[in-house]
């Protein structure tokens, strides 16, 4: 029991010093398509670069909404998170992405077919639908030997989940017609699984008397998969850099399949006719640009051989002590279950985690020359019941100066998350890029999540023919 409460006491304050997001700044940019990719794969049909090399980029947020940061510089300490809400509760925390070498090639062809090979490490860790009360208990102690307190909750999932995935984007226009021009992408990704942990219920009511070291615990109907334990030891060893590296290339502990989808469609009439547009981006500039997409589709399977499962049903009492004594192994916190009054399987079993599935729509409207004004929506499709991650909705308005060698934004978002405005400012120069889709916690207290980015490319940009820049 102790080394599974460290493992939680260590992805809690992992959480409260990691955050990610979708860089908006960058990625609604028409002059960073690798990174604009990710929104959706169609973005690199006709983009102004002709070939990209990414060095890296990391984007990393946390989101919640329990509570808020109280001291921004204290993140990890007692002080700096205030535990507010009293419903059943979300937490995004953290998502992180890495985004390693990849590469991007764009023709300059009829069709402005464009290919991309990308490279990434992600990390999420969420808690879906859970009780304040027993997120206290676990993470803060707040819970003292001679408090009496209850918790329940009911359609309840706790992910956390890290893999890898290799991808491969092809994106050609599919349509040319005077000043209308549709493009369509899809990215083909191979997921790597490397380590998970994942909680879900239908339901768990506990309640507790001072003075005893004995816990009840009610209807109880929750199940509990992870390749992180196995029959002999709660734990297994920390995560080396083999592991990612081998869930990139090599063995991996999980495998599955997932796939990124849009379209989009480009107005450029008025937009992408003065000469020096053409000269300076290679591409027409756009007067309007509208897109959807549906991103990480998918999911990843591991196999008995290497993941087990814990199904606890049923009434019963438990006590500190004994759940310390067999939480050693599968089999004797199965029998130790048992002997409570509960019903309890365990063993190896496979399990699959979903991916979080988006729908994200865009539109971007150039305002005047260099100046833009993107509205970008997005929703969750992913089964928040199943295991597995999932996004939270958000609508976001982004204007910004986007020229070849600069982008300067301001996202402005609402996150139905936490029910609240999130301010973020991006800036771009050549290939290098750093910024925050929510920035507001470095500039006051009580704000629900934070954000950043950054990371950099080379890029190598496409020239007009002399006869079509003067036509």
């Amino acid at each position: 029991m102790k080394n599974l409460l460290s493992l939680s006491f260590c992805l809690f304050y992992m959480t409260m010093t990691n955050y990610g997001q979708r860089n908006l700044a960058i990625a609604t940019s028409d002059n960073s398509a690798m990174t604009s990719m990710f929104l959706n794969p169609a973005n690199i049909s006709g983009c102004s670069e002709k070939v990209v090399v990414n060095l890296f980029s990391a984007n990393l947020m946390v989101d919640n909404n329990l509570g808020t940061f109280t001291q921004l510089s204290n993140v990890g300490s007692s002080t700096a998170f205030n535990v507010s809400g009293t419903n059943a509760f979300n937490m995004l925390a953290p998502a992180v992405d890495l985004h390693l070498p990849g590469i991007l090639v764009s023709l300059n062809d009829p069709l402005q077919q464009s290919f991309a090979f990308t490279t990434r490490v992600r990390v999420m860790n969420q808690l879906n639908h859970f009780d304040p009360n027993l997120f206290s208990t676990v993470t803060s102690g707040s819970h003292s030997a001679t408090d009496n307190y209850s918790y329940q909750s009911s359609n309840f999932n706790w992910t956390a989940n890290l893999w890898s995935e290799v991808g491969i984007t092809y994106a050609l226009q599919v349509l040319d017609e005077g000043p209308h021009h549709v493009h369509a992408g899809v990215t083909l990704k191979y997921l790597g699984g490397i380590s998970y942990l994942s909680l879900k219920g239908k339901n768990l009511a506990v309640s507790y008397v001072n003075g005893s070291d004995t816990v009840n615990a009610r209807n109880s109907d929750i199940e509990f998969a992870s390749n992180a334990v196995n029959s002999n030891s709660a734990v297994n060893n920390g995560l080396q850099a083999s592991d990612v590296t081998s869930s990139l290339f090599g063995s991996k502990a999980g495998s599955g399949f997932g796939m990124d989808i849009g379209i989009t469609y480009v107005y450029d009439i008025n937009g992408g006719d003065k000469p020096s547009d053409q000269a300076e981006t290679g591409a027409d500039v756009h007067r309007l640009k509208a897109s959807v997409a549906v991103t990480d589709i998918g999911a990843i399977k591991y196999n008995d051989a290497n993941n087990f499962v814990v199904n606890v049903t049923g009434n019963g009492y438990v006590t500190g002590q004994g759940l310390s004594d067999n939480i050693k192994d599968w089999n004797s916190f199965r029998n130790y279950m048992v002997a409570q009054g509960f019903t309890a399987d365990t063993g190896a079993r496979a399990t699959k985690l979903g991916m979080p599935t988006s729908l994200i729509g865009s539109i971007d409207y150039q305002i005047h020359d260099r100046f833009y004004v993107n509205g970008l929506v997005v929703g969750n499709l992913a089964n928040r019941l199943n295991y597995g991650n999932s996004y939270y909705g958000q609508v976001s308005i982004t204007p910004r100066y986007d020229t070849r060698r600069l982008t300067i934004a301001m996202p402005i978002t609402y996150s139905m998350l936490a029910n609240d405005m999130k301010l973020g400012l991006g800036l771009r120069f050549a290939g290098f890029f750093v910024g925050s889709d929510d920035m507001m916690a470095l500039l006051s207290s009580n704000q629900h999540g934070f954000g950043v980015y950054f990371g950099g490319y080379v890029p190598l940009y496409k020239k007009k023919e002399k006869s079509k820049i003067g036509s």
